[in-house]
């Protein structure tokens, strides 16, 4: 006899709402649910995830500030509710959940009109767009950090703090010593950006690097993520100050780089301080000003106030700023040490545990004791469905 439950996933297509909705889905399907996702075409083309779920394509609608995007973005919106809602016919979800982005829209508002549970989850420390237009109406609010801003008072009853679901990868390092630091060891510094942040580190970071004290500098290892037409220019200038360097356009092994660096320079996305925290590595972090409701600002500062992270706006971001933080972090015995202590306080490596175990509470009883047969939905819904 099998237990079973069925839960849809909305989320939208960037990997800041995926990756934690694929977490969670991994979870669920591990206790012996069944998944179903709905995305968007960019969510559905992420590779390597949600490979065992249902994925569903709808059409979410994108409301702009320009008046000319607002019909059409209310028909899109009224058309994805009604496929969600057949879904919901065929599929049997016991509870939706929306991780953020457009799609998670229409997936909850069909989820509202048939009576079942819903939660949303809010990866940044401002409330998104969506979460904000939907939190009055939904069971619960899951958030990775202990203030969000937007978030009303009078909905704290469901919020529950759970955190950011991060790769097994990162939550092994929590396990792990901090690497061994003395006056004379090489000292490792990792430099990560993302498509949208990687210039400006490219730019003032080995240049701040290179104002470093000798007895510092003589040391450094520096693996930096540069964009493909910053990286012959970062490279001939750390040959220059000859600071060895290793320099690529995208690293498939952040979890092991991690894993032994003694300090990061980052941008301050949720899914970067999620695994900083979990792994507890001292950071210092450019919030991307251009970010949504300037959440990257908002995301540093249970970090900072713990003192495992030191934030520089990037209006403030000099070599002259940079190699001044760097030498107050590094510098003086234990203090990266202790610093790491701190940053990984601020961790909570179980976010897709609890996210799976609020699902499941909210969600409809009873429990099946064998699990419904998924029919397929009829051609006719157009539902753009990738099987497993």
């Amino acid at each position: 006899m099998s237990i079973s439950r069925h839960f849809v996933l909305a989320a939208g297509g960037t990997g800041g709402h995926m990756i934690p909705a694929h977490a969670v889905a991994e979870e669920l399907m591990a206790r012996g649910h069944h998944v179903a996702l709905v995305t968007d075409e960019r969510g559905a083309k992420i590779p390597g995830i949600f490979e065992k779920a249902q994925v569903h394509m709808l059409p979410a609608g994108r409301m702009t500030g320009n008046p000319k995007s607002w019909l059409p973005a209310a028909k899109g919106i009224l058309a994805g509710r009604a496929m969600a809602r057949r879904l919901n016919e065929t599929f049997r979800p016991t509870a939706v959940v929306g991780f953020g982005g457009y799609p998670a829209m229409p997936a909850l508002l069909g989820a509202l009109a048939d009576g079942i549970p819903t939660a949303i989850h809010e990866q940044n420390a401002v409330l998104g767009r969506v979460n904000r237009l939907l939190a009055s109406r939904v069971n619960a609010i899951a958030t990775a950090y202990p203030v969000i801003e937007r978030l009303k008072d009078s909905y704290a009853d469901k919020v529950h703090l759970v955190g950011n679901p991060v790769r097994e990868e990162v939550k092994a390092l929590r396990e792990e010593e901090f690497p061994a630091l003395t006056d004379e060891s090489v000292f490792r510094v990792l430099v990560t950006g993302g498509s949208q942040g990687a210039s400006i580190l490219s730019t003032v970071v080995p240049e701040g690097l290179s104002m470093l004290p000798l007895s510092l500098r003589r040391r450094l290892q520096v693996t930096q993520q540069c964009r493909a037409e910053d990286i012959e220019r970062v490279r001939a200038t750390y040959a220059s100050m000859e600071i060895p360097a290793d320099l690529a356009t995208y690293f498939n092994d952040v979890p092991e780089k991690l894993g032994w660096s003694h300090l990061v320079i980052a941008r301050a996305g949720a899914s970067t301080l999620a695994e900083l925290t979990c792994a507890g590595r001292p950071a210092i972090l450019v919030p991307l000003p251009s970010a949504m409701d300037d959440h990257q600002t908002a995301n540093v500062r249970e970090m900072v106030e713990a003192g495992g992270a030191r934030s520089i706006p990037q209006s403030q971001f000099t070599a002259v700023e940079l190699a001044k933080q760097i030498q107050k972090m590094a510098i003086e015995p234990g203090a990266l040490q202790n610093a790491a202590k701190r940053a990984r306080a601020c961790g909570r490596p179980d976010a897709a545990r609890d996210m799976a175990d609020l699902l499941e509470s909210i969600g409809k009883a009873p429990i099946m004791n064998d699990p419904v047969k998924v029919t397929p939905p009829p051609s006719n819904l157009n539902l753009q469905g990738v099987p497993a």
